[in-house]
């Protein structure tokens, strides 16, 4: 738990909520007009000082305006966030696509990643133990002003040329929880800053216990302010289907 007070939480999620719906940075006046905190301008300004010096949003110019560090985004997700639940429309949609390629492993993965992509608007990814790399999507990237950099796009559709890479952003994620989230100012790659990364782990078990059993992860690279919200369901219920679909 975070030891930001109940005035801080709420204006850093103000702030990190109208960052992922801008992609601008977010200054008092805009928080003041649009966010009732029931707190003077004054006192907004100041917060939002208190915020930067502590890590959880940066001052990217000499505006007033800040965006969310992957730190303050982490907070948001962990605490401040409440996951939507996908419409039953959705579900039953990408269930009877994914069904259709029942234990055919190679269609069941395409269908999968083109679902995460297209529901999503992000790129869909998905890469099996053997080294096989699956993706859909591509071009929704270049939707998002921060792949308007050709140097940034260029860098994430090279992952999937140069798997070595790949493999080793993948193996960044660590910890037991079963979604793993990266923020490409973590990666230690320029141009990959303004990005984000989520996977998640998936196993094919075998009705047949002589079968031996395979697995791989699969997500989506996105923006960093990619709306986690909406992304974490969608990437945890495809990832369950395909864990159903896929037994054989």
């Amino acid at each position: 738990m975070s030891d930001l007070t109940d005035r801080q939480k709420a204006l850093l999620k103000a702030i990190i909520e109208e960052y992922i719906e801008s992609a601008e940075p977010v200054g008092s006046e805009i928080i003041e007009r649009k966010y009732d905190l029931g707190v003077s301008p004054a006192t907004i300004r100041i917060e939002m000082g208190k915020l930067t010096e502590g890590g959880y949003l940066r001052q990217p110019h000499t505006s007033a305006g800040r965006t969310p560090t992957s730190m303050g985004m982490r907070l948001y997700i962990s605490e401040l966030m409440k996951e939507k639940e996908l419409p039953i429309t959705a579900e039953v949609s990408i269930k009877e696509k994914l069904w259709q390629q029942k234990a055919q492993e190679e269609k069941l993965l395409k269908e999968a990643v083109s679902a995460l992509a297209n529901r999503l608007g992000i790129l869909g990814l998905a890469r099996d133990d053997e080294g096989q790399v699956y993706y859909a999507g591509a071009a929704n990237i270049l939707d998002w002003p921060e792949f308007y950099d050709i140097d940034v796009a260029r860098m994430v559709l090279s992952l999937f040329d140069e798997n070595p890479r790949l493999v080793e952003i993948i193996g960044k994620a660590q910890g037991a929880d079963p979604i793993h989230i990266l923020f490409g100012e973590e990666l230690g790659y320029e141009d990959l800053v303004p990005t984000g990364f989520v996977f998640t782990r998936y196993e094919f078990v075998p009705i047949n216990p002589a079968i031996p059993g395979k697995g791989g992860v699969i997500g989506v690279i996105g923006p960093a302010r990619m709306n986690f919200s909406l992304v974490l369901p969608y990437v945890k219920y495809v990832r369950n289907l395909v864990c159903e679909a896929g037994r054989v």
